[in-house]
């Protein structure tokens, strides 16, 4: 073993080398610096040695006679192309002219070898003699064995060209200790297994190069011309091909993932690798396989198939990801967070908050930005007002950045034209028109996938690896908003042209002329927009980034296969080096050694430190049998708590932050992933040192940018928190190539409403479900809700769920409306979830609980209110609730792209990405009258979103403190839903409402409505000039909007009654009537 001695310094730490003998072997022990050349031409900007990566190369001795034979031939083809060089030079200076080189050579130098470029002498590239090459000498019965005298001269022979910097960038020495230009990229993860092998699936790769061909061809030409030589480089998260070891882009690359639990002969879990018997018995093949691909490579030996098979599957399962493994919820990512890894959440409401930060964010990107939506707008502002913030306008910031180098990738929705109008071709024209750093991709196609029905509804953006940005916001018109969801702005100065956007009233033919109004601003009001957006770092981040990744390469594949402009993409690693975070203490870790009898290769990642700098410990991962039996979380193993603790920063002056390595997730999985909610909760608890006072006016009082990357004075920005996150999502074969359909999104939500103690808290677009037994709708949301709230019940418990949804479905047409068949059948399949039949949830609970139902589960929307313009008429809209979250018991937040029906729960169908945050800093606060540790990230957000429903100002916060109360939840909560829907109901008579019953009922409103003031809107949300009132047998006006002072907030009951004797279904004479009916749900 090498013993190292550490020498501090200001500058890089190295370590001094002893040799050790082995037998029959030569041991040649490399450690390389993380740093990599710029030239791509040179892999080493230094000579090999550092602390940070180490392996054992175990090589025969007639490799090194090998690799000293083409080292000296690269010499002389050096010397032969100087001597051609100095003819022609003596030729012109006699005045002959040019002429061709007087010597040819047409043998290229092994291995692609290319002449070196460098101006040194002859000595500094200069190869050891072959005299200084010891003489084998046999002894008895050890053909093998060498005299530690020649062993000790062969390493004195490969220390001296180790000493130089052009051999060492030589291809003939990077072959030889198997290492390229992603050996030490330090964001791609350790070096593992490098080597050329061959390939058949490839394009052509233009070389002239008689070495791809085996030692047979001469005699018996048995390699096929379509077989091609690739240097094959292993990381823990995939597997790459690339031309040569100095290539930095791959010609193609296998990202791991979830494998099969068997391969259907009841052999087991599938194998990422596996060796192949060949007919040909000369021949040695392997075949890796992953997701719907599978690639074939040849080795020249038994011996070298079973080391790269064994490597594979090692890298494939190793931890702390184990990618081919499912992890809780039997996501592909296993939750992160449960050491102090610098994984980081931050909580955005509504679209100004969101938009703000995502613009800082792009304005920082430094190399690459990854953005993926269902709908994406170029012209669309990020800030506003938008005349003052011309340079805030997503085009304008993307190209700002593709000028300066940075590499941006976007993957769109390819819709249906038929069925829906986000013209995703002219996004892509237009953003391709902006730089040619700027990449798009569309997908799917439609005829060649068979894929009609699903969409990939992901709404993402990925900065530098470093920050994510996750939930419900597209990046496109309508979705700007502020906590105030004004429903005019006229004259245009927030929402230009079709920003304002109204998809109830119309929906634009075309979104080319984007500053033309689609609707009339003095007549029509815009649909405000509710959503909730997040922002990762760290760990969670990469696990996104890795998603996207994915999707990319496949969609590449299926589409721009051949298009040399589109690359593949690697997903970078988050532990790749010892990441610096704590206080004063040296500590050693030494990972177990990874010993294969038929690897050629032994492998010790052994990490140490000490520095003169900042005195740090170093956090490596620790094996499954240091996990808590119970929760799954990590046993102390001494470090200092408040050591690893991360400086907030202001945003703008952000730097990136390290993280440090994960904790494997052996024992993670579960049958239906389910959660060990891990803080220790009791209505006795005390207070912890450290932990905020139980002080009611906690939220107003914190500091509430103390550690945030983004500001906002309004309560719309949370707070930047250290948090346990797991990504989630929903993809299937025809979404992202995988071989498994995930499903972890609608896993994860039945399990942390199967956990819940005491409430459950849902905001999302849609509201459809199946109890158990349903064959129709196939997602068991309803059914964990159903189940918790009995057991509630049979324990004699208080127990709340919350439910807030659009009020209206966000598709064109009036209800009553021929063409607004699409309309009617979503309302249907959500009454059915909620209130009608047999199969919802209300009818099944008042059959056991009677009137009792109402404490343990109720709905509402939200709707606002305001002028179109300063003297103008007085006009309604419901909020529309895009937003996509689950907040459990103040501890635990779901937030996504995914709604609550079966297109977005199973997997198979749309395509869609979360993130389950679950805290780990604790705040006092109350639950059901008692003290409560909640989460500051999940008690943060829950308290912003109520303050802005109820409209509570500042100080009466504390109002709501406790979620569960008779006093929070009866006298405030349901209490301003009730009386706000009075008022509107008042005011504008508007839809949808519980005094409409019928269609034909619907149709007298709108009569009755036209006839007293003449123009309303398609939901009837346009007020009268002056509300009529009998007082005393006088007929009282009063102005509309003094009766709308008293509405707090945006929040209204959901209107369980209305157009309930209809039958909401499709009928024969609709269109909608013969698409299949999970089109709607």
């Amino acid at each position: 073993m090498a013993s190292e001695q550490l020498m501090s310094g200001g500058g890089p730490r190295y370590y001094q080398m002893q040799s050790e003998p082995l037998p029959s072997t030569l041991s040649s022990f490399f450690s390389f610096s993380q740093t990599v050349a710029p030239d791509s031409t040179r892999i080493f900007d230094e000579l090999p040695k550092a602390i940070i990566f180490k392996w054992q190369l175990l090589k025969k001795a007639s490799q090194v006679f090998y690799l000293h034979f083409a080292l000296k031939k690269r010499l002389f083809i050096e010397e032969i192309h100087e001597k051609q060089e100095q003819v022609k030079e003596w030729l012109q200076n006699l005045g002959i002219g040019d002429h061709a080189p007087v010597v040819q050579d047409d043998d290229e130098p092994d291995d692609d070898a290319n002449p070196l470029h460098h101006d040194e002498s002859t000595k500094n590239r200069d190869v050891p003699s072959s005299a200084a090459l010891p003489v084998i000498r046999p002894a008895l019965l050890r053909q093998s064995s060498m005299s530690d005298r020649a062993k000790v001269a062969m390493q004195e022979y490969l220390n001296h060209f180790l000493g130089n910097m052009d051999i060492v960038n030589s291809r003939e020495v990077c072959k030889f200790l198997e290492v390229s230009n992603l050996s030490f990229s330090p964001e791609y993860g350790p070096k593992l297994k490098e080597e050329y092998v061959m390939v058949k699936h490839l394009p052509k790769i233009a070389k002239n190069d008689d070495s791809v061909r085996c030692c047979a061809c001469h005699w018996f030409n048995c390699c096929n011309d379509n077989w091609q030589k690739v240097w094959a480089v292993l990381k823990p998260g995939f597997l790459a091909l690339l031309g040569d070891p100095f290539d930095t882009k791959p010609l193609d690359i296998i990202v791991f993932d979830v494998l099969p639990a068997s391969d259907g002969n009841g052999e087991g879990r599938v194998s990422l690798a596996a060796e192949i018997k060949e007919r040909n018995p000369l021949r040695y093949a392997f075949k890796v396989t992953c997701g719907i691909r599978s690639i074939r490579l040849r080795m020249k030996s038994s011996a070298k198939v079973k080391d790269w098979v064994a490597a594979i599957n090692d890298a494939g399962l190793r931890p702390p990801e184990g990618w081919c493994h499912p992890h809780r919820f039997g996501s592909f990512a296993p939750p992160r967070g449960l050491t102090e890894d610098g994984s980081q959440a931050q909580w955005f409401i509504d679209g100004r908050a969101a938009f703000d930060a995502i613009a800082s964010s792009i304005e920082d990107a430094k190399s690459e930005i990854f953005i993926c939506g269902w709908w994406l707008c170029p012209e669309l502002y990020l800030r506003r007002p938008f005349r003052e913030q011309a340079s805030s306008r997503l085009d304008a910031l993307l190209e700002a950045k593709a000028k300066q180098g940075v590499q941006i990738y976007i993957l769109l929705y390819k819709e249906l034209a038929l069925a829906l109008k986000i013209n995703s071709v002219y996004s892509k024209r237009t953003l391709l028109s902006i730089h040619e750093n700027v990449r798009v991709l569309r997908y799917p196609d439609h005829f060649s996938t068979g894929v009609y029905l699903w969409s990939h509804h992901e709404k993402l953006v990925i900065v530098d690896y470093q920050i994510c940005f996750i939930g419900g916001l597209d990046l496109c018109f309508g979705r700007y908003d502020t906590f105030e969801h004004k429903v005019g702005d006229n004259p245009p100065s927030v929402w230009p042209g079709k920003d304002y956007y109204n998809p109830r009233e119309s929906e634009p033919n075309s979104w080319e002329d984007t500053v033309k109004d689609e609707l009339d601003r003095g007549k029509y009001p815009r649909m405000p927009w509710h959503d909730v957006h997040c922002a990762l770092w760290g760990p969670p981040c990469r696990d996104v980034a890795r998603h996207f990744v994915q999707r990319w390469n496949y969609a590449k594949r299926n589409k721009a296969l051949y298009e040399e402009a589109i690359p593949l993409l690697m997903p970078q690693q988050h532990m790749v080096i010892p990441h610096y975070m704590g206080r004063s203490k040296e500590i050693e870790f030494e990972s177990k050694n990874v010993e294969d009898n038929n690897k050629g290769i032994k492998r010790q990642d052994s990490f140490s430190s000490r520095s003169s700098l900042q005195d740090i410990p170093l956090l490596l991962p620790r094996e499954a049998e240091d996990l808590d039996s119970c929760g799954g979380f990590p046993k102390s193993n001494g470090l200092d708590s408040n050591a690893s603790k991360s400086v907030s920063f202001a945003f703008r002056k952000s730097k990136i932050e390290a993280a440090v390595a994960d904790t494997p997730m052996k024992g993670f999985v579960d049958e239906l992933g389910s959660l060990d909610l891990h803080m220790e909760r009791s209505s006795d608890v005390k207070r912890q040192p450290g932990s905020k006072l139980s002080d009611p006016e906690w939220w107003e009082s914190q500091e509430r940018g103390d550690q945030v990357g983004f500001v906002d004075e309004a309560g719309q920005v949370g707070p930047r928190t250290s948090c346990s996150c797991q990504i989630i999502r929903s993809v299937s074969q025809w979404s992202a190539g995988t071989s498994q359909i995930e499903e972890s999104i609608h896993c994860a939500y039945c399990s942390l409403i199967e956990k819940a103690e005491h409430f459950v808290y849902i905001e999302n677009q849609f509201f459809i479900s199946g109890l158990s037994g349903d064959e129709i709708i196939r997602n068991r949301v309803l059914e964990a809700l159903y189940r918790r709230i009995m057991k509630a019940y049979n324990d004699n418990k208080c127990f709340r769920v919350i439910i807030v949804i659009p009020l209206l479905p966000g598709f064109q047409g009036g209800l009553d409306d021929a063409g607004a068949a699409s309309v009617r059948a979503i309302m249907h399949w959500q009454y059915r979830t909620i209130s009608r039949g047999q199969n919802s949830i209300l009818h099944n609970l008042f059959d056991l609980l009677g009137p009792k139902t109402h404490d343990y589960i109720s709905f509402y929307g939200l709707r606002a209110y305001g002028k179109l313009f300063d003297g103008g008429p007085v006009a309604t809209s419901p909020v529309y609730v895009h937003s996509k979250i689950m907040i459990i018991d103040d501890s635990a937040v779901l937030i996504g792209s995914a709604n609550i029906n079966d297109r977005s729960l199973l997997g198979s169908r749309d395509s869609e990405i979360g993130v389950l945050i679950e805290d780990k800093e604790l705040v006092d606060s109350w639950m059901g009258g008692n003290p409560w540790k909640a989460g500051k990230f999940a008690l943060s957000l829950r308290l912003s979103l109520w303050s802005e429903h109820l409209g509570l100002r500042q100080g009466e916060i504390n109002q709501i403190m406790d979620p569960i109360s008779d006093s929070s939840y009866k006298d405030i909560w349901v209490a301003t839903a009730k009386m706000n829907t009075t008022i509107y109901q008042d005011v504008f008579s508007c839809v949808p409402s519980d005094l409409i019953h019928s269609r034909l009922a619907l149709r007298q409103s709108f009569a009755s409505c036209k006839e007293r003031i003449g123009h309303t809107t398609i939901d009837l949300g346009i007020a009268p000039e002056k509300l009529e009132s009998y007082h005393n047998r006088d007929i009282k006006q009063t102005d509309p909007m003094d009766r709308l002072k008293s509405v707090r907030g945006h929040l209204v009951s959901f209107p369980l009654d209305f157009m309930c004797k209809e039958d909401l279904r499709p009928v024969f004479n609709e269109s909608e009537y013969y698409a299949s009916p999970q089109v709607f749900h």
